[in-house]
């Protein structure tokens, strides 16, 4: 299990990707863990190493008896990125995380290179609020506060909805340590950073949920937005967990906030074109280009590949097998039959082409069908007889 001795506490870590790429820091809601960022992980592996940690009294983390500080939160993180060699980040926090995000931002800038403040507030209410939930998980155990709190992190709808993420989170709550999520809720009721907003260098982008009742827009996500120099603000149609109600559109708004604008489109198009339909394919295009189709193939890898095919809104895969739908629905069977073959060097299954295909059946016909199945069958037993 990976754990770093920070403080004399011992803090759980999660660290994957690529050393070469920058790191991502994934900063969870109190009473949640590092596993609430598990639908971002996926497609920000793509362009991050991505460091997850379970704060000090949460998840497989210590939760040493008292009250703890954001000051003493944001040190601990330090301390882990030291253990593990981290000398600059970006950092996206969460409620809690959000808070820590903040102190960073104020204490260490030098290492924060960009911000993301979501569902969270630079002063998180009446001091009253905090003490009273501190004393109810002291006395009963998070089971006395855990309707209230569900209310909090989801919206209605999925709550009724039976919304994939809300039972495993209800969960992770639950069998939170209370004595750390009472310090946790004393550094909370403590943090008060509205007077130092204005010194925060790091560029930064404010996630806010319109359906958010715990760090609403008005009150919370406003002042920071209006605060930090320059800060750019997303709304989702989501309550305070923001990233599970709204897991695509949260993970888009990271990408296009910290992925580097494409600077030189047709680059990025031969790099994805290869990742897509192969070195071999891409070489032999490059090879047949004429002074005639010149200006054609500069197109299509600019603009198809180099502009579209680098959005952040939806992953490889996803475009992959789109492009399949579109060829057979239009009868382009020889752009179909180039996808196939390529989607199945590439990790495609023979699973999503028939899902693909029984699709097109339906919405676009049987015929279409037909010969879909035809096709993808003989690059199937191509594939197998290679």
């Amino acid at each position: 299990m990976p754990l770093a001795l920070v403080d004399k506490v011992k803090l759980f870590y999660r660290l994957e990707g690529e050393e070469s790429l920058p790191t991502l820091v994934l900063s969870h809601s109190v009473g949640c863990d590092h596993g609430m960022w598990d639908p971002q992980v996926p497609d920000l592996l793509q362009h991050f190493r991505v460091l997850r940690y379970d704060a000090r009294g949460h998840g497989a983390s210590d939760s040493p008896a008292g009250e703890y500080s954001i000051d003493q939160l944001g040190r601990d993180f330090l301390l882990l990125a030291d253990s593990l060699g981290i000398s600059k980040f970006d950092f996206c926090g969460l409620s809690l995380g959000g808070a820590i995000g903040q102190w960073l931002a104020l204490n260490a800038p030098d290492r924060v290179n960009h911000l993301i403040l979501a569902n969270t507030s630079p002063q998180f209410g009446a001091k009253e609020n905090w003490n009273k939930r501190r004393e109810i998980v002291l006395k009963e155990g998070m089971a006395g506060i855990i309707d209230m709190i569900m209310q909090r992190f989801f919206s209605t709808d999925s709550l009724v909805g039976n919304h994939p993420y809300v039972s495993s989170i209800r969960t992770v709550l639950l069998g939170t340590n209370p004595g750390g999520y009472a310090g946790c809720c004393s550094a909370l009721r403590d943090f008060d950073s509205r007077d130092l907003l204005g010194k925060i260098l790091a560029r930064t982008l404010v996630i806010s949920g319109d359906r958010d009742v715990a760090t609403p827009f008005k009150g919370h996500s406003e002042i920071m937005a209006r605060g930090i120099p320059d800060a750019q603000v997303v709304h989702l149609p989501a309550a305070h967990i923001s990233n599970l109600e709204a897991p695509r559109e949260f993970t888009a708004a990271l990408l296009e906030f910290l992925r580097p604008e494409v600077r030189n489109p047709l680059e990025a198009g031969f790099e994805v074109r290869r990742q897509i339909l192969g070195s071999e394919h891409v070489d032999r295009a490059i090879a047949s280009t004429t002074d005639f189709n010149r200006e054609f193939q500069t197109l299509i890898t600019t603009y198809a590949w180099g502009t579209i095919w680098t959005r952040p809104g939806l992953d490889h895969r996803t475009r992959r097998l789109l492009v399949l739908a579109m060829m057979a629905t239009l009868g382009r069977w020889e752009e179909f039959r180039m996808h196939v073959r390529a989607g199945l060097q590439h990790g495609l299954e023979a699973c999503e082409l028939k899902e693909v295909l029984l699709q097109v059946a339906i919405y676009a016909g049987v015929p279409a069908a037909n010969t879909g199945f035809h096709i993808a069958e003989e690059e199937l037993k191509n594939q197998k007889a290679g």
